[in-house]
């Protein structure tokens, strides 16, 4: 009977809430790609792009179209750029992403990422270059996105590192004013990348990995919402305890988990490439009714941002990876709940009514998947204050050996409280205001390494 009802529920998840699975990313590694000058690396590149993915997209529609199930975003990880680009200058890192934009445009892919670097010790001249070419590649390119990992609770943070990153989010949005800075809504700053996660912008194919895999995204907040509507309807508030709420969310996520890694092994087989890991974080879109915001309204917190939010956030995290795990033996990426705010209508609304704040945003981080996803935050904040933001960011990672990341938007001549709109999954929200501005600069100049924690050293 338990078997029957949960297929019945998945019908139901399928037919009536439109579940879908947010993303499928091939990674490719594209290591052998190395040629001996600019030119040659990137045909190379390019060749190897477009003979793996060629089917991909197709295959992707194929598949979400036999089992009622649409794969919203079809996107491609690579090996982190700097790898491929090595002893490049600027100008060389500029041509690889020009060429990976055009391997994208030509397989059909939405977002190419892994135009990337991981410097959470120290940098390389090539790694300086790479970082100095960011600003012109983001912006003459429409698919790339862009990620640094400059800290690692094994390694602590390369200050010297996220000095340069502030300076280059500014350099983003300006090269970018004409919409509103959206250079910098394709770059985001890590601690403790992970190496399979589907999701963009951060999606790299690790070293670790095989030559080419399939990472699947499941999302699924709206899901997960009309599952709590629906039990608090039937059982009533009086019968319930968060506990009961707790386990209708694992076992939400457990069927959702099944039904993104159905899709993505039918997709793998297909193509004939290894399968790699189901991300089961709750992602979710600007469209009303997929929000993670509506799951703290519903858990009895009326505006995202008051008293309670952290801990209704602690609770959805750990019950997501309970139910996931329990479904897929091949559970990875981030695997939580985001809470980006441009991407979630309800989280944007909370701006906009002064509950929700950068500080709040930031204790939230604590306890959930990424970090200051997709914050907007006025223009005339300096490098310096968002280095230190991010420094705050990596921090809590690093601290509490999880992935924590930073994806800030300086909008280039907006104050707080304007709006932005980037539209599609990108969103919109009203600007943040960001406090105690350019009080930071000394501490930001000292440059050099935040040692890892104690607890890092388990040899």
């Amino acid at each position: 009977m338990s078997a029957s009802r949960n297929i019945l529920a998945t019908i139901d998840m399928i037919q009536k809430e439109h579940l879908d699975v947010r993303t499928v990313t091939m990674g490719i590694n594209l290591m052998e790609c190395c040629g001996s000058n600019v030119q040659e690396t990137c045909r190379k590149v390019e060749s190897k792009i477009i003979s793996v993915a060629g089917s991909f997209v197709g295959i992707c529609d194929e598949v979400g179209k036999t089992y009622g199930i649409p794969v919203v975003n079809k996107r491609i990880s690579i090996t982190p750029i700097v790898h491929i680009g090595a002893s490049f200058d600027r100008y060389g890192f500029i041509e690889l992403a020009k060429a990976l934009d055009r391997a994208a445009t030509t397989v059909g892919v939405d977002i190419l990422g892994g135009f990337s670097a991981q410097v959470e010790k120290g940098m390389t001249a090539t790694d300086l270059e790479y970082i100095a070419s960011l600003p012109e590649a983001i912006s003459t390119t429409g698919k790339i996105c862009a990620s640094i990992n400059i800290a690692t609770t094994k390694k602590g943070i390369n200050m010297d590192a996220l000095k340069l990153v502030g300076q280059t989010v500014k350099d983003l949005a300006e090269n970018t004013k004409e919409n509103d800075g959206f250079g910098a809504a394709k770059f985001v700053v890590f601690c403790n990348q992970p190496g399979d996660n589907p999701f963009m912008a951060g999606a790299i194919h690790g070293l670790e990995e095989a030559d080419v895999v399939l990472n699947v995204g499941v999302s699924g907040p709206g899901v997960i919402a009309r599952a709590l509507d629906r039990i608090i309807k039937n059982v009533g508030c009086a019968n319930l305890r968060l506990d009961d709420l707790a386990e209708e969310i694992k076992q939400t996520t457990f069927r959702v988990t099944r039904c993104g890694e159905l899709i993505g092994r039918r997709v793998s087989e297909k193509l004939g490439v290894e399968f790699g890991v189901v991300d089961l974080s709750l992602a979710p879109t600007p469209t009303i009714g997929d929000s993670v915001g509506e799951i703290f309204q519903i858990l009895g917190v009326d505006d995202v941002g008051a008293p309670g939010s952290t801990a209704i956030l602690a609770m959805l995290n750990d019950a997501v990876k309970k139910g996931g795990v329990f479904a897929s033996k091949t559970v990875g990426g981030l695997s939580g709940a985001f809470i980006p705010v441009m991407e979630d209508a309800v989280l944007a609304d909370a701006v906009e009514k002064g509950s929700l704040s950068l500080e709040k945003l930031e204790a939230m981080t604590c306890v959930c998947s990424v970090g200051l996803d997709m914050v907007p935050i006025p223009g005339s904040v300096g490098a310096d204050t968002i280095s230190a933001i991010i420094a705050d960011e990596m921090a809590l990672g690093m601290i509490n050996q999880k992935t924590t990341a930073a994806r800030l938007i300086p909008v280039p001549g907006k104050k707080a409280g304007e709006h932005v709109s980037f539209g599609g999954l990108f969103g919109a929200s009203p600007i943040l205001p960001v406090n105690n501005i350019g009080k930071s600069k000394r501490f930001i100049e000292w440059g050099g390494r935040i040692p890892a924690p104690i607890h890092s050293f388990k040899n």
